[in-house]
């Protein structure tokens, strides 16, 4: 068995050395640090020993990086930055600051909004993981329901389930600039069973095949709505598509936005639910009420 790689140096022997130079000499570090110059001296000296490498040398009353205390340093810093985040860590797991937060998004739910928060929570988020899950339709409503997300964005709330809303999503109908739906004075029904009609699967383990306009005889299934843009571009198909979207393809003249049907869209309100409240750690808290600033509806933070 080999045995273990046990370091000559310590985490605070770089500290000091970090110190040193990043103050402009030891008796400035020792200062800034609240230890004795004589300790600090001590340290680096010990610190070069073991390695075998000098790193300082004193130029008049300076020490000044050696070009290997220069490479050395440089990754020093890396080392200690990354020991100060496993330290922080532990401290906020101690403190119930979870390692790990689930997000349930429901598809119809602009990134735009989303990567806000997230962008926000980035610099509080004290190491914690945020693991984002698309779901659709009653997938956002069992996300809710099996209680293994912290959190879940819905268009649909669950009977025993409260949400704070976090504004509307608009679907209206769109096809191909060359399709020929586009060119109709009027569409109803009937029409449009004719065409191909472009679906986003739902998520749901009991998936509600009859919810939404589903009469077009031919159907294709996609997983999100990226895929059924593209589709549209290409003159293939309808479907309904959140009007944000789909905006800047209709405003290029690639999209239409089928207006003169009889087939009316969607406004879904959509709401920010948490299946377990009294078991939501402060991480999780703390980005919920980023997604609530951050909203497409509102502008202030919610208590949760």
């Amino acid at each position: 068995m080999t045995p273990r790689y046990r370091a000559n140096s310590t985490v605070e022997q770089w500290r000091i050395l970090q110190a040193v130079v990043d103050f402009g000499g030891y008796a400035q570090a020792a200062s800034a640090l609240n230890k004795s110059q004589s300790s600090l001296n001590h340290a680096v000296a010990k610190l070069q020993t073991v390695l075998g490498v000098q790193l300082l040398e004193l130029q008049g009353r300076k020490a000044v990086l050696t070009q290997a205390g220069l490479v050395l340093l440089r990754r020093s810093r890396s080392l200690t930055a990354q020991i100060e985040q496993l330290e922080t860590l532990a401290s906020n797991l101690e403190q119930g600051w979870e390692p790990e937060i689930h997000l349930s998004r429901e598809i119809l739910y602009p990134t735009t909004a989303l990567y806000q928060a997230l962008t926000q929570f980035y610099p509080e988020s004290r190491g914690s993981r945020v693991v984002i899950t698309d779901n659709v339709l009653s997938g956002s409503s069992e996300a809710v329901n099996n209680r293994q997300f912290d959190l879940v964005i819905t268009g649909r709330i669950p009977a025993g389930h409260h949400g704070t809303p976090l504004g509307t999503v608009a679907l209206i109908l769109v096809c191909g600039a060359n399709h020929p739906l586009a060119a109709l004075e009027f569409i109803d029904e009937s029409r449009l069973a004719q065409e191909l009609q472009i679906v986003i699967r739902d998520t749901g383990s009991q998936a509600n095949k009859e919810l939404g306009w589903l009469k077009a005889e031919q159907r294709w299934t996609l997983s999100n709505f990226h895929e059924a843009l593209a589709i549209l571009k290409q003159n293939v198909g309808f479907c309904w598509v959140p009007e944000a979207m789909a905006a800047q393809a209709i405003n290029d003249g690639e999209l239409v936005h089928l207006r003169n049907s009889n087939v009316g869209g969607a406004v879904v309100p959509m709401s920010l639910v948490i299946p377990r409240p009294e078991q939501l750690g402060p991480a999780a808290n703390r980005f919920a009420e980023l997604i609530v600033a951050n909203c497409l509806g509102l502008s202030s933070p919610t208590n949760f």
